[in-house]
């Protein structure tokens, strides 16, 4: 046991002689024994059972580095293998063979055991607790999942370890300037500078320089698309919106699948910490919000294709279907538009050639480490950026912050008070930024402000600058079908459904919907209602009353 993590017990328990009779009753198949030494699974190995040992033991190991190995656990007589990539048939992050004395198992495969979750709450209860807290210790631990070869703090970099982090997939990254490992693995396969980074995922394939569309299908987390299949329910964006639908969608037995063009989280997820979210009196950040709702759709049996990018919405002739990217194509009896909104740019000249190389639109911990002790802007005022600003600030030198209105007319009181005790925030009230000064090379390299009510600018060196102004409807791929207002947003509750769009079948929700509430709160209740209404559409047009 190499694992320090003060909830083992947890991550590691053994069930009962009685307990295991009840999971006997949802196994997927027949007793099976392994020779000592003998595999029961690998690391990339897709639809990996989760085993349940009977008798003997199974030895994990994870990956450390790109060619060593580290033991994760020993699990014996009653405990069960698996982390959450076992809920629903994605690539093991971590492989397992029979203990020297050989090993008799049980298989639980990915539907048997969301059965068994569902099926038994006490066993639901200490299998799903175990799943997540194994999957959070391998994050934390290091050196498993996917590894990334190059410069730490460049845009390509930054950008795939984003998408693992926010899909809380393990990884590492391996600086090719001073990690031997790393630099040997370059001289060994060639590969020349303008072919970083290196992408080495779990079962050991290299991409060169990947998109995150190229590194998740080595990864084997998008689930192939079946353009004949109807599902009851397809949503659009995996924000809290998206979540939750899912989840009241697929416990209630729907078919359900969600669609996301980058990550699980939306807006939210990006959000370091939420403290008036309810229930969360210690607040949450929006990256573990997120990958809780995301394991709970999961465990119900909402599948999630992330990122697939949702190009048009086709709605001729009554018939609903999803038209996506890679020249896939979904179908269902309802749409759900969940897709929330685009983070707003200012118009400033250049802007896009800083984005990713000193520009950033959230705040996590991979950005708070690469302007640690630095002298930083923020710009924004509203409660996301009150967030970002209440989490970088100790990081940081020195924190910018430029607003054009007085945080009050914009910002939750309790993140004011705490804005206001923080010694190293200066805010620039009244401003807006005039110009950037850098390369693409380079980065970012200063900023200039003005002060709205005189013209007078004031130039500051910064290399780190962070964006929060806003958002805008991230609708234009349905309008051909749906109505909208004024700004974009969808309009909903023409017809008898206060959720549904213009188009029967077709609802919206979250940010995306004109009218709404933008808080996270809001935007689950409003997945909650929606699966509501989806029934009551579903119950008409059968001729059946309306469940209640």
């Amino acid at each position: 046991m190499t694992t320090t993590n003060a909830r083992e017990h947890q991550m590691f328990p053994a069930f009962t002689p009685q307990q295991i009779a009840v999971a006997r009753r949802f196994a997927s198949g027949p007793e099976q024994h392994f020779a000592a030494g003998e595999a029961l699974y690998e690391i990339g190995a897709v639809d990996a059972p989760t085993w349940l040992v009977i008798s003997g033991t199974i030895e994990v190991v994870r990956r450390d580095g790109l060619s060593g190995e580290a033991p994760v656990t020993v699990h014996h007589a009653g405990q069960f293998s698996g982390e959450v990539s076992q809920l629903d048939g994605r690539p093991a992050i971590a492989s397992g063979r029979a203990g020297a004395q050989g090993c008799t198992a049980l298989p639980f495969d990915a539907a048997h055991l969301r059965a068994l979750v569902i099926g038994s709450a006490e066993l639901g209860e200490m299998i799903m607790r175990a799943l997540i807290l194994r999957r959070v210790n391998l994050i934390a631990e290091g050196g498993s999942g996917t590894i990334l070869i190059g410069v730490p703090d460049s845009r390509e970099v930054l950008e795939l370890q984003g998408f693992l982090n926010r899909a809380g997939l393990p990884n590492l990254v391996l600086d090719v300037r001073n990690d031997e490992e790393g630099r040997a693995l370059v001289a060994r396969t060639g590969v020349q500078p303008d072919e970083l980074p290196l992408a080495v995922c779990p079962a050991g394939a290299l991409l060169k320089r990947p998109t995150i569309e190229e590194l998740a299908g080595c990864l084997g987390i998008v689930p192939p698309l079946d353009p004949e299949r109807l599902y009851d329910v397809a949503i659009v964006g995996a924000g809290p919106a998206g979540l939750a639908a899912a989840v009241y969608a697929a416990s209630e037995g729907l078919s359900v699948l969600v669609l996301d063009a980058r990550a699980t989280g939306g807006q939210a997820g990006a959000s370091a910490r939420i403290e008036n979210y309810l229930g969360f009196p210690t607040g949450i950040s929006g990256q573990a919000l997120a990958g809780r709702a995301f394991n709970q759709a999961v465990k119900f049996g909402a599948e999630v294709a992330i990122p697939v990018a949702v190009e048009r919405l086709d709605c001729i002739g009554g018939a609903l279907s999803l038209a996506c990217a890679g020249d896939r194509r979904v179908q269902a009896r309802a749409v759900v538009i969940a897709s929330g909104a685009r983070y707003r740019r200012p118009d400033v000249p250049g802007l896009a050639t800083f984005e990713g190389a000193g520009i950033s639109y959230w705040v996590s911990a991979v950005e708070a480490r690469l302007c640690g002790g630095e002298e930083v802007a923020l710009v924004g005022g509203g409660n996301s950026a009150g967030q970002a600003i209440v989490y970088l600030a100790p990081h940081v030198k020195k924190l910018h912050v430029v607003v054009r209105r007085p945080l009050a007319d914009t910002m939750s009181r309790y993140l004011i008070d705490r804005i206001d005790a923080l010694p190293n925030v200066e805010l620039h009230v009244g401003s807006e930024i005039a110009s950037l000064e850098g390369d693409r090379t380079t980065g970012l390299t200063a900023a200039t402000f003005r002060d709205r009510r005189d013209g007078s600018l004031h130039r500051r060196e910064l290399r780190h600058m962070f964006l929060f102004i806003g958002a805008d409807p991230n609708a234009a791929w349905a309008t051909p079908c749906v109505e909208t207002d004024g700004k974009g947003f969808i309009t909903t509750g023409a017809g008898r459904r206060p959720l549904e769009t213009s188009v029967p079948g077709v609802f919206a929700i979250g940010d995306v919907r004109a009218g709404s509430v933008k808080r996270v709160a809001a935007a689950v209740g409003e997945g909650a209602a929606v699966v509501a209404q989806i029934h009551a559409m579903f119950a008409e047009a059968a001729g059946d009353e309306a469940p209640r």
